[in-house]
């Protein structure tokens, strides 16, 4: 069968691609909330409609397939697809489909045009990975890491002005003044954007592939560098004129001057580039669309003799309809629990007494319920501070935080890290393993404790966490799970070994307290 009218066949395939809009309908909503919400990925917009006008440009060079097996490795690619969105929906990991979608539509493209036309849409097709948010415990990592060395490098160069200053974490002391560099300031909200920018610049560059690579990789450095001298900057501005030069549209202005000059450098750097390879090129021939791709009038072939692929995608596309509204019906088991508000206060000898979160970070960590006790033993002067943030789901950005990623912040430096098994210690009917760490800020020292507690599990690694939430999802339908903290003081002449007595004999006490509260691998029908 043949189908020779052009608007019959783009009739078909935008059909195609709405089937497959739909299938990833819930993922897709969420990737656009993201772009809406989150300032770091409001460039997403942009992104299809890059790839979109770069694959319209080289039209031209596309033909449909006429033969069924030259369509068979798209088929592939799709299934591929297809299976990684299923899985993704069954654990709710957003972030999976959002990807599966981009590897579902490159099968699609495949089976449309063939292998050549796979190596034509390539870089715009693979373009797309840069509309993705990255799920939310890498992102806060990330964000974490950059704020800390945003803030000394920005530290380095109010010094380099011959300002005193001192920082602690990510607090810059002036001394009058205080500047706390926070999320937004990280970076992060120049790094996505310049991260696409490079790659695009890097795709249309004429040079070899390693300086093409350079272009691409450098938005990282570049990002850090100019974030930081930012920070600099206004540590020097209000040193001089006061906080009002860190606040309101000035500070919102300096960040779109840091950005236009990143993208400045970027172009620098291609311009020694291309002096370095011998050219002679202006700057604004740096960047240019290559004649050949849209200097050709003539027009796609449109014409299909075999619909058997069609068909066949069709049926697959409908078949994954189907199935991802049965996985959208799917609920969460939220298991039977005590809330932390019943926790007791009085823990053997141990007398204790409530703390409270502000409403700023129960708007970042986004959990459920949570515990901050602080317990002390009047005779002996010791205090330990309990903290559990309980999530009764991990789905959609909200997920258990990990302390290593946030003492650095409040100015804490990690001087020990590393892992403690108790045998003789159990959680739920697990052997205790956990996370130790000595942090230091100043002449303080503390002892922490930390670990996982996981639908029954103890767990140690982030990592990990995010395994078995995939796994759990998928076999359990249970995403819940909760972070457990213990902190005590070191004195400035107390042994290590004594603090770590001290939280090991309160975890034998606390340790039957917590099933009630945190629920285990079995739970209630």
């Amino acid at each position: 069968m043949s189908l020779k009218k052009p608007k019959t066949i783009l009739a078909i395939w935008i059909f195609l691609l709405l089937l497959l809009g739909f299938t990833f309908q819930s993922s897709l909503e969420m990737m656009v909330d993201t772009w809406i919400s989150v300032e770091e990925y409001g460039h997403g917009f942009f992104i299809p409609a890059i790839s979109i006008y770069f694959l319209w440009i080289r039209r031209h060079e596309l033909k449909f397939v006429e033969q069924f097996k030259d369509a068979w490795p798209g088929f592939i690619i799709v299934i591929m697809g297809l299976m990684l969105g299923f899985l993704g929906g069954l654990a709710t990991l957003k972030t999976v489909e959002q990807y599966a979608f981009i590897v579902t539509l490159t099968g699609m493209f495949t089976i449309a045009f063939g292998l050549p036309g796979l190596r034509v849409g390539a870089i715009p097709l693979l373009f797309l990975l840069f509309m993705v948010p990255f799920p939310s415990f890498i992102l806060n990592n990330l964000s974490a890491k950059l704020q800390l060395i945003s803030s000394w490098l920005g530290v380095e160069f109010i010094r380099a002005c011959d300002i005193m200053v001192y920082l602690e974490g990510n607090v810059i002391d002036l001394g009058i003044y205080k500047l706390q560099v926070v999320e937004a300031c990280s970076g992060l909200r120049y790094l996505f954007p310049l991260a696409s920018l490079s790659f695009l610049c890097a795709y249309l560059f004429k040079g070899p592939f390693w300086q093409k690579a350079l272009i691409f990789l450098s938005s990282a450095p570049l990002t850090i560098f100019m974030n930081s001298f930012r920070i600099g900057v206004i540590g020097v501005m209000v040193d001089n004129w006061g906080t009002e030069m860190a606040e309101g549209f000035l500070h919102d202005f300096e960040g779109w001057v840091v950005f236009l000059l990143c993208m400045a450098l970027l172009f620098v750097e291609m311009w020694l580039f291309s002096r370095l390879s011998g050219k002679k090129v202006a700057f604004n021939e740096l960047v240019l669309i290559p004649s050949e791709w849209s200097g050709n009038a003539k027009q796609p072939n449109l014409e299909v003799k075999f619909n058997k692929s069609i068909f066949l995608l069709l049926v697959l596309l409908v078949g994954s309809a189907i199935g991802s509204g049965f996985i959208q019906e799917r609920e969460d088991i939220i298991p039977a629990r005590k809330a932390f508000l019943n926790f007791p206060l009085h823990i053997d000898r141990w007398e204790g007494r409530n703390d409270y979160l502000s409403q700023y970070y129960l708007n970042e960590l986004k959990l459920t319920d949570y515990a901050i006790i602080n317990y002390s033993r009047p005779e002996s002067g010791s205090t330990i501070n309990f903290y559990s943030a309980y999530y009764e789901a991990q789905r959609r950005g909200v997920a258990v935080h990990s302390p290593k990623g946030c003492m650095p912040g409040d100015g804490w430096q990690i001087t020990q890290f590393g892992q403690l098994n108790f045998p003789d210690i159990t959680v739920d009917g697990n052997q205790l393993e956990l996370n130790r760490a000595v942090i230091q800020k100043g002449e303080s020292k503390q002892l922490v404790y930390y670990w996982f507690q996981q639908r029954g599990r103890t767990v140690t690694n982030e990592y990990l966490v995010k395994w078995y939430l995939f796994y759990d999802a998928l076999t359990m339908n249970r995403t819940d799970g909760a972070l457990i903290r213990l902190v005590t003081s070191v004195g400035q002449a107390e042994d290590l070994e004594k603090a770590d007595q001290r939280l090991q004999a309160f975890i034998k006490e606390l340790a039957p307290q917590l099933p009630a509260y945190i629920p285990g691998k079995l739970v209630a029908k």
